[in-house]
């Protein structure tokens, strides 16, 4: 069952290579960078075959879609130690943020 609280999501999701749409499994967290002002997502897509196959071929241009949501541009990175392989991306993340109240000084 898909798993989401303040700081990402845990669960399914689709990842698309190239014209291949792949079901996998993914940890996703994030954060707002001061220094660009751009939100940085990243995470990892468990160990998986095909997504392996993809990598090794070179891609790493990549779209993840959560079950509830629209697919998001990303990246994949380096595999770790266990073979899962580091995804990021930039901008809106896949998984929904938490609303945040902005105040100003008057």
């Amino acid at each position: 069952m898909p798993e989401h609280d303040d700081d990402g999501y845990a669960g399914p999701a689709t990842l698309v290579v190239g014209d291949q749409s792949l079901d996998v499994e993914v940890v996703l967290t994030g954060h707002l960078e001061p220094l660009d002002g751009r939100y940085h997502w990243y995470g990892r897509v468990a160990k998986d075959a095909a997504v392996d196959a993809a990598k090794q071929a070179g891609a790493t241009d990549i779209a993840l879609r959560l079950p509830d949501g629209d697919p998001r541009p990303g990246r994949l990175a380096e595999h770790d130690a266990w073979g899962n392989l580091r995804v990021t991306g930039l901008g809106a993340p896949p998984f929904a943020l938490e609303p945040v109240e902005v105040t100003t000084r008057t």
